[in-house]
């Protein structure tokens, strides 16, 4: 199934997930190296006053952040719409929108505004340091509650402060913000990969991820 631009946008609410994949050599890397069909991963952000928005991370600033009115690299929020042209025109990726079910309520989108607030502008790490702390996001752990706020199910959320933040680890600190994944577990054990269909990311409150739904971009 593959739907227009103008349509997915339409379509896109809070909480709802948007994959990429692309062809180049560190698209391909990513997505060996974490078994994955796609190598990009950003949640949107539907706001009553604003156009959707994308909630990510990357190494490009070719668009002004909406939360900062700048220009920056690293942890940003983008038009979604620009966003996706971006990616798909100039970076050569295909488009895979994936919405959340029950959609967001109130609450879950402030939760999410708070995330945006306090990551924003969070740089991108650097190839080493990505390497590293995907590798180390494998070592098994042991999943304890963390110190937080109390989120309505009862266990403490916790407050995540990262120095530096790619793409999943944005989508996964953000939606445990919103209780939609389990605390207690480290934010590099995402991938982008953990938000594709072949993989189960065991969401809370019985919330569901739809299939993938490929997006056709004007200009491809």
């Amino acid at each position: 199934m593959s739907i227009s631009l103008d349509e997915a946008v339409d379509l896109t609410r809070t909480g709802d997930l948007w994959v990429f994949r692309g062809r180049s050599g560190p698209d391909r890397a990513i997505q060996f190296t974490t078994n994955s069909p796609v190598n990009h991963v950003g949640m949107a952000l539907v706001l009553d006053d604003m156009p959707p928005l994308m909630w990510h991370a990357e190494l490009g600033r070719s668009l002004p952040d909406m939360w900062s009115g700048t220009h920056q690299r690293g942890v940003q929020l983008h038009d979604l719409r620009d966003a996706v042209c971006v990616w798909a025109n100039r970076y050569g990726q295909r488009a895979w929108l994936r919405q959340l079910d029950p959609p967001a309520d109130a609450e879950m989108e402030q939760a999410a505004l708070r995330t945006v607030a306090r990551l924003d502008g969070t740089p991108f790490p650097s190839t080493a340091q990505l390497a590293w702390r995907w590798a180390r996001g494998r070592v098994p752990q042991v999943r304890l509650p963390l110190p937080g706020r109390r989120g309505r199910s009862g266990p403490p959320v916790p407050d995540r402060t990262l120095e530096t933040a790619y793409c999943a680890e944005v989508v996964a600190v953000t939606y445990e913000a919103m209780e939609l994944l389990p605390a207690g577990r480290r934010p590099n054990w995402y991938d982008p990969g953990r938000f594709w269909s072949g993989d189960d990311l065991g969401l809370a409150t019985g919330a569901q991820l739809g299939a993938e739904i490929e997006v056709r971009i004007p200009g491809r």
